[in-house]
């Protein structure tokens, strides 16, 4: 028996197409094919990622004369690869479905968190408030730590209910019949309706700067119609942001599924810091914000700064993946 018998052998008993061991493979669907058809046999690096996978050897794969497979236990330092059935595919997809929402939310409000800040304040300073400066303040700070606070308990709750997946992020491993072919089916679903998240977030993000100069144009002079055209400014952009995250997420589950993109099998044998570096980033943003805007009470300007780590951040994923790919 030819390897390419051998191959339709395996692969139908282990119940895949040659689309899915094509994924297992990580190899296009005609090479399988022309695997299969004997126009042409895996080098040997493949040949022995086909000998684990079906568990046979390679003397068996390699060598005509042997018709019955001899089959392998799998050492130690070689475990067998989780295997993702339908129900755990369909259940991932689901959570982070919910918990794109949640997490956009959550991020909708840390950024709508200094409005009533800036309101009260406003209302406070001007002739017509007749609001006491130091019960603004503290009014709107208590609005602005109750967001936050909300926000906060949104994040640990998306991150707990996503826990349980956390292996699809770090570890290889294999997915059963049809898994595959689902996922792929709904991410090319849902590949326009990413396209026009992220085309709606940047629109957003830079319409939010119009609100801002409508006011300078029309009253330069009243604070409180600035902070009321500033706090539009925040809406929009938390917006457009909210739309960024929503999406992202989403289209990340598909990938982490498919084990594609920074989520393929190559780049979770060696230890990735690129999630570590965007954490960061943000948190540094965070704190830049913060750490500028209480002290100064300068929000009518600080809230530029998110602006400016939004026109960045691209930048920063660029380079990483690109430092990344180069160290691998």
């Amino acid at each position: 028996m030819i390897f390419a018998d051998k191959l339709i052998l395996l692969r139908k008993k282990a119940g895949w197409s040659q689309e899915e061991l094509a994924d297992q493979m990580n190899v296009t669907r005609q090479s399988v094919s022309k695997w299969e058809g004997a126009q042409s046999v895996p080098d040997l690096e493949k040949m022995l990622r086909l000998s684990e996978l079906f568990g046979v050897s390679t003397d068996y794969l390699l060598k005509d004369e042997i018709e019955e497979a001899e089959h392998i236990s799998l050492s130690d330092d070689a475990p067998t690869l989780r295997r993702v059935s339908m129900d755990e595919a369909n259940t991932f997809l689901s959570v982070k479905l919910r918990t794109a929402k949640t997490v956009a939310y959550a991020a909708f409000l840390c950024i709508l968190s200094p409005i009533a800040l800036l309101i009260l304040g406003a209302i406070s300073e001007s002739m017509a408030g007749g609001l006491n400066e130091d019960i603004a303040g503290g009014i709107g700070m208590i609005a602005l730590i109750i967001f936050v606070a909300i926000a906060a308990a949104m994040f640990i709750s998306s991150s707990s209910k996503s826990a349980p997946f956390a292996y699809l992020e770090k570890e290889k491993f294999e997915t059963e019949y049809g898994v595959s072919g689902m996922v792929k089916e709904r991410k090319a679903q849902y590949k326009d309706l990413h396209t026009k998240h992220n085309i709606a977030g940047t629109c957003l993000c830079i319409v939010a700067l119009i609100p801002l100069f409508i006011g300078a144009i029309i009253d330069a002079d009243n604070d409180l119609f600035l902070t009321i055209m500033l706090s539009l400014s925040f809406l929009i952009a938390g917006v457009g942001v909210s739309c960024f995250i929503k999406t992202g997420i989403i289209w990340a589950s598909y990938e982490k599924l498919l084990q594609e993109g920074e989520y393929s099998k190559e780049n979770k044998e060696k230890p990735s810091f690129s999630s570590a570096i965007y954490t960061a980033y943000w948190v540094v943003v965070t704190a830049v914000y913060l750490g500028y805007s209480l002290p100064s009470n300068n929000w009518g300007q600080s809230w530029i700064i998110w602006v400016v780590a939004g026109v960045i951040f691209p930048a920063v994923i660029a380079i990483t993946s690109a430092f990344e790919k180069k160290s691998k």
